[in-house]
C-alpha cells in the first residue's frame, strides 16, 4: 500500500545478486507506476524506465528533449510502487561528466537500483535510428568515472551503454566497452546489436554483466530469453513493448468510439473495474483507515 516494502538498497543488492545467477534478468519497461505493479505481479525480475517512453508520453521524440528532473521524477514514481529493482535510462547523463555525477545522485535519491549512461553526443537520439554520433572514448570514460565516483551506495548499478557499433563498427564498440569497464562500469549495454554473432563477440571480450535491448521495429533480431541465456547475456530489457501494446489498443478503441458513437462494442476488450481495483489494492487502503474512506468492491 502506498509504497514498496523493500528499501532501495535491498533492491540494489537484489539486482546484483540476480545478475550473478547466470540467468537472464527479464526487465520489461513500465510506462507508468501501475504497469510496474503488473510487472511485479506477473513474476518478472525487474522494472525498466525507458527514456524513449518518457519522451513519448510527453508527445516528444527521443532526441534528448527531456530533462533530468522529468526523468528522475518519473523514475521515483515507478520505483516507489514496486519491490523489484528499477533500472532507468539516463541518456548521456544530461551534460558533461559533472552532470552525469549529479544525475546518478538524483537517481539514487529517487530510489532507483541502477541506470545506464551512453556514449552518444548530447543531445542524443534513439539508439535504433540512423545518424547517431558518439563522443570520443575518453569523454565517455570521464562520464562513467564521474558517475561511479558520485554514487553514495556502492550497490547502485552503473551501466555503460555504447552506440559505437553502428557508427565505428563492432570492434571499436568492444574496445570502448573495455575502457568503460576499466573506468568502473558495473555492466555494459551494447546497443543495436544485429544478432547472436555480435552478442557472442561482446561476451567473449567483456567480463562484466551484459544488458541487451529487445526493442521492436529496431535493428536487432528479436531473440528469446532462452537464446539470450545461451549467449551469456545477463539482462534483457523490453523498453517500449507495453507502451506499443497500450497505444495500439487505445488507437483502435478511440477510432471505434469515433465511428460507432458508443463504446459498447469495446467493453469486452477493456480491463474490468474489478481487475483495476485488484492492482490498486483498494482493500488494503480500506483496511488501513475505514474512518477516511469506505470502498465497496
Amino acid at each position: 500500500m502506498l509504497n514498496a516494502t523493500t528499501s532501495p538498497n535491498e533492491k540494489r543488492r537484489r539486482l546484483r545478486e540476480e545478475l550473478a545467477t547466470g540467468r537472464v534478468v527479464r526487465v520489461p519497461g513500465a510506462m507508468n507506476p501501475l504497469t510496474a505493479v503488473l510487472i511485479q505481479e506477473l513474476g518478472f525480475e525487474g522494472v525498466y524506465v525507458s527514456g524513449a517512453v518518457i519522451a513519448a508520453e510527453l508527445a516528444l521524440p527521443d532526441i534528448g528533449l527531456t530533462t533530468l528532473t522529468e526523468v528522475a521524477g518519473r523514475g521515483h514514481q515507478i520505483a516507489r510502487v514496486t519491490d523489484l529493482p528499477t533500472v532507468i535510462d539516463a541518456d548521456t547523463g544530461f551534460g558533461e561528466p559533472m552532470n552525469a555525477a549529479r544525475t546518478v545522485q538524483s537517481l539514487e535519491e529517487a530510489g532507483l537500483a541502477g541506470c545506464h549512461l551512453e556514449d552518444q553526443v548530447n543531445p542524443k537520439r534513439c539508439g535504433h535510428l540512423d545518424g547517431k554520433t558518439v563522443v570520443d572514448s575518453d569523454t565517455m570514460v570521464r562520464r562513467v568515472r564521474a558517475a561511479v565516483t558520485a554514487r553514495r551506495d556502492d550497490d547502485f548499478v552503473v551501466c555503460a551503454r555504447t552506440d559505437a557499433a553502428a557508427v565505428e563498427g563492432l570492434d571499436s564498440a568492444i574496445d570502448r566497452a573495455k575502457a568503460y569497464v576499466d573506468a568502473g562500469a558495473d555492466m555494459v549495454f551494447p546497443e543495436a546489436m544485429r544478432g547472436p554473432a555480435d552478442l557472442e563477440a561482446f561476451r567473449r571480450a567483456v567480463d562484466v554483466p551484459l544488458l541487451v535491448n529487445m526493442t521492436e521495429f529496431g535493428k536487432s533480431e528479436l531473440l528469446t530469453v532462452q537464446q539470450l541465456e545461451s549467449l551469456g547475456m545477463n539482462m534483457v530489457i523490453y523498453p517500449v513493448t507495453a507502451l506499443r501494446l497500450a497505444m495500439g489498443a487505445v488507437e483502435d478503441g478511440l477510432r471505434s468510439l469515433h465511428e460507432e458513437g458508443t463504446q459498447v462494442g469495446l467493453v469486452d476488450r477493456m480491463q474490468t473495474r474489478k481487475r483495476l481495483y485488484e492492482l490498486l489494492d483498494y482493500p488494503a487502503y480500506n483496511t488501513f483507515d475505514n474512518g477516511v474512506h469506505n470502498f465497496t468492491l
